[in-house]
C-alpha cells in the first residue's frame, strides 16, 4: 500500500516496529516506534511472559512517542492511516486529522461472523481491545476472506492484501506439507511423527536438515515462499497473513490457533466455516489424520475461491484521498 501511495504521486511517512520495520526500512522512509509484544509458549499466549516482556520495553516506547509526535509536527500529515497501530491512530484524534483503520481486526468490530457461544465473552473483550487501540476510525477499509455483514456505511471489505511475490507464484503440488510455527511448539513434532508415510516441510524451529520424514528449513522468506507454492497442504498457526496466502494459492490449511488469542480463532473459525480446511484448535494427531483424509474436499471448496490483486482496496485510498483528502475529510466532518 506504501508503494501504492508514492506511485500515486503522495508523500508518505511510515512508522512500524518489529519486523514490520525491519521489512519496510530498506525501502521506505520509516521511523522505528515501539509495539505491543506477545510471548507464547506451546502456542498458548503467556501472560506472565507477554507482561514482563512489554514492561521491559516501556521507556523506550516514551521515548519513541516523542519521535512520533515530533514526526507529526514536522511533517503536518494531511491524513492519518493505521493497520492496527495505536500511537499514530491516537495522535490523529489529538490534531483532528482523518484516520483510516486499514487491517484486518476491525472484521472484529464491524463485521457479522459466525462465533460458538463458548467464545463470545472472548469476543466481546477483543471488540473493546480494537476500540482502545483504534478508538474513533473515520473509515475502515477491512481485509477478509469472510465477507459478513457491516454495522455502519463507514466499513468497506475487501479481499486480503497480498504481496506481489504472491501474486506471481505459480502454485503446484510436490506432496510436501509445509508446517510452520511462529515459536517452537514442540508438541506438534511429536503427533507428525504418527504419520511416516507424509513428508513434511518445517518451518520455525530454529533448526536445518532432515529428520526423518522431515525436513527443517531455517527463516527464509524466498525458500518459505517456494515451499508454499509447491505444498501438498499447510499445517501452521492460524495467522491471517499466511492463511490468505496460502488460500490464495489454493492450499487446504490445518489451523493451529494460538490459545489465548481471539483473532486466530476466529480465523480458524471462518477457515472451516468456508470447507477451506479445518480448525486445528484441539491440536492431535487424530486431527491431523481427519484433515488428510478430508483434502479432496477441501481442495475441491479452494476450486471456487477467485482471487484477487489489490486493485480494488488500492482503488478506494485512491477515492478517499483525491482531491487534498476530500472523501476522507468528509467522513471525518460526519463522525466528529
Amino acid at each position: 500500500m506504501i508503494a501504492h501511495l508514492l506511485s500515486a504521486g503522495h508523500t508518505v511517512k511510515a512508522a512500524s516496529y518489529d519486523r514490520g520495520y525491519r521489512n519496510l526500512s530498506p525501502e521506505f522512509d520509516v521511523l522505528e516506534i515501539e509495539g505491543l509484544h506477545i510471548a507464547s509458549v506451546d502456542n498458548k499466549v503467556s501472560v506472565v511472559e507477554t507482561f514482563a516482556d512489554n514492561l521491559g520495553r516501556l521507556s523506550d516506547g516514551i521515548r519513541k512517542l516523542g519521535e512520533l509526535r515530533g514526526l507529526f509536527h514536522e511533517f503536518e500529515p494531511d491524513c492519518v492511516i493505521t493497520d492496527f497501530e495505536p500511537m499514530t491512530a491516537y495522535l490523529a484524534n489529538h490534531y483532528y486529522l482523518p484516520l483510516i483503520s486499514l487491517d484486518n481486526q476491525h472484521r472484529m468490530r464491524y463485521m457479522s461472523y459466525p462465533c460458538p457461544s463458548s467464545l463470545k465473552a472472548d469476543a466481546l473483550v477483543t471488540e473493546t481491545v480494537i476500540r482502545a487501540m483504534v478508538p474513533r476510525p473515520d473509515v475502515s477499509l477491512v481485509t477478509t476472506f469472510y465477507f459478513g455483514e457491516v454495522s455502519n456505511e463507514r466499513t468497506f471489505l475487501f479481499p486480503p492484501i497480498l504481496r506481489r511475490e504472491v501474486l506471481d507464484a505459480q502454485p503446484s503440488d510436490d506432496g510436501e506439507i509445509l508446517v510452520y510455527c511462529t515459536q517452537a511448539f514442540e508438541s506438534v513434532l511429536e503427533q507428525l511423527s504418527e504419520f511416516p508415510r507424509e513428508r513434511f516441510v518445517v518451518y520455525g524451529f530454529d533448526r536445518s536438515g532432515a529428520e526423518g520424514h522431515l525436513r527443517f528449513e531455517p527463516s527464509s522468506p524466498d525458500g518459505f515462499l517456494a515451499d508454499l507454492a509447491a505444498a501438498k497442504a499447510v499445517i501452521a498457526t492460524a495467522g491471517f497473513t499466511l492463511m490468505t496466502e496460502a488460500i490464495h494459492l489454493g492450499k487446504p490449511y490445518l489451523a493451529m490457533p494460538m490459545g489465548g488469542q481471539f483473532e486466530q480463532e476466529l480465523n480458524a473459525i471462518l477457515l472451516a466455516d468456508l470447507g477451506y480446511g479445518k480448525n486445528g484448535r484441539e491440536m492431535t494427531g487424530e486431527s491431523i489424520g481427519d484433515f488428510l483424509y478430508h483434502l479432496p474436499d477441501y481442495k475441491d471448496r479452494l476450486d471456487g475461491y477467485v482471487g484477487e490483486d489489490n486493485h480494488r482496496i488500492e482503488a478506494k485510498l485512491d477515492e478517499l484521498l483525491a482531491d487534498d483528502c476530500a472523501s476522507a475529510r468528509e467522513f471525518h466532518r460526519r463522525r466528529s
